[in-house]
C-alpha cells in the first residue's frame, strides 16, 4: 500500500479548527475556529481563507443553500449569510445553563441537523475525566428540537462524531476512549441510549475519538486528538483497517471533499499545547489534505431548513 501525501493547505495557527465541510457547490473548504469563535471557508484556487467572527464559541457548521450555512454556537442554532457575514438566530436552548454549548454537529439524510452539546462548556479532556452533568445529541428539523438523547456512561460523552449524518443505519459517537453506535431500525430515535455497541477501542497512546466521517464503502475514519493520527475503522467488524499518522498531535476531525471526494480534509488545534510542544509542533493548528488513500468518501448532506 503506497504511502499517502499529506499537505498542510491552510497554513494558519487556528486554535482549534473543527468539522471540515466541502462545498461542491463552489468548491471550498468550510470548517470552524471554536476557540476563536469564528467560521471559515477557504478557497484552493486563490488560497484564501475568509472569516466570519461570533459572539460565542461555535462548534459545528453545515452546509445549507448556497451563501448560506447553519451554525451551532454557544448554545444558539442559526443561519449564517456569507454575504452580508449575520446570523439569523433560530433557536436557543438552555438558557439557564449559559455555560454549556454545542460542540460537533452534522447535517443527516433527512436534511435534519444532529448535533452535539457539551456540558458546562468543558474540553476534550475535562469532559473524559468525568462531568457531574451528561452530554446530550439534539436533532433539529425545521430549528425545532425534535427531541435529544443523553447518555448513560460513566464519563460524559462530548458526542464529537455525528458520522450518522452521512452513515445510516447507526448513530456514531464517541464516549470516553472508545467509538460506540447505537443501532436501530432509523437513524436516531428519541429514547435514551441504554445499550451502546463498541466499535473499537483506542489503545494507550492512540488518543482520543474526536471528529470522524466515512466513505463510500461504509468505512469509518477517526481523527484521534492527542495521538496525532487519522484511523480507518471497519464499523462492522471493529478491525483497525488503516493509520495515517499526522505531522501534529492534536488532530481533531477529517472530511472527504475536492474533485469525486477523494481528498481527505484533516483539521488540527494549537490551544493545549506547550510553548515547548508548540516549537516541536510548528504545523500545529494547521489544515491539512490528504491524498493517495485510494478511496472516496461520502458528500455532505444539506439542512432543509
Amino acid at each position: 500500500m503506497a504511502s499517502p501525501k499529506i499537505e498542510a493547505v491552510i497554513r494558519q495557527r487556528h486554535q482549534m479548527a473543527e468539522c471540515p465541510v466541502w462545498e461542491e457547490e463552489t468548491g471550498q473548504l468550510v470548517y470552524v475556529d471554536i476557540n476563536g469563535r469564528s467560521v471559515c471557508r477557504w478557497s484552493p484556487f486563490t488560497g484564501e481563507v475568509q472569516t466570519v467572527g461570533l459572539r460565542n464559541r461555535v462548534g459545528c457548521v453545515g452546509l445549507c443553500q448556497k451563501g448560506t450555512y447553519v451554525v451551532a454556537a454557544g448554545t444558539c442554532l442559526g443561519l449564517l449569510d456569507w454575504g452580508t457575514q449575520q446570523v439569523q438566530w433560530m433557536a436557543w436552548l438552555d438558557r439557564d445553563k449559559p455555560h454549556n454549548r454545542f460542540n460537533d454537529g452534522k447535517v443527516d439524510p433527512a436534511g435534519r441537523f444532529v448535533a452535539g452539546e457539551l456540558p458546562k462548556g468543558e474540553g476534550m479532556a475535562s469532559a473524559h475525566r468525568g462531568s457531574v452533568e451528561r452530554g446530550r445529541v439534539l436533532v433539529f428539523s425545521r430549528f425545532i428540537p425534535l427531541w435529544l438523547l443523553t447518555a448513560h456512561t460513566d464519563m460524559a460523552p462530548t458526542f464529537l462524531g455525528e458520522a450518522a449524518a452521512a452513515w445510516e443505519p447507526s448513530t456514531l459517537r464517541c464516549s470516553g476512549p472508545v467509538a460506540s453506535s447505537q443501532e436501530g431500525p432509523s437513524a436516531l430515535s428519541a429514547e435514551e441510549s441504554t445499550n451502546p455497541r463498541i466499535l473499537y477501542h483506542l489503545q494507550q497512546g492512540q488518543g482520543m475519538p474526536d471528529g470522524m466521517c466515512v466513505d463510500t464503502a461504509g468505512k469509518l475514519w477517526v481523527a484521534c486528538i492527542d495521538g496525532g493520527r487519522v484511523i480507518r475503522v471497519d464499523p462492522e467488524t471493529g478491525t483497525l483497517l488503516r493509520t495515517v499518522h499526522m505531522p501534529v498531535s492534536r488532530v481533531t476531525s477529517c472530511s472527504f471533499g475536492g474533485p469525486s471526494y477523494m481528498d481527505l480534509y484533516v483539521t488540527s488545534a494549537a490551544d493545549g499545547l506547550s510553548q515547548e510542544q508548540l516549537l516541536k509542533e510548528p504545523q500545529a493548528g494547521h489544515v491539512f489534505k490528504v491524498t493517495g488513500l485510494g478511496v472516496k468518501g461520502v458528500a455532505p448532506h444539506t439542512f432543509a431548513g
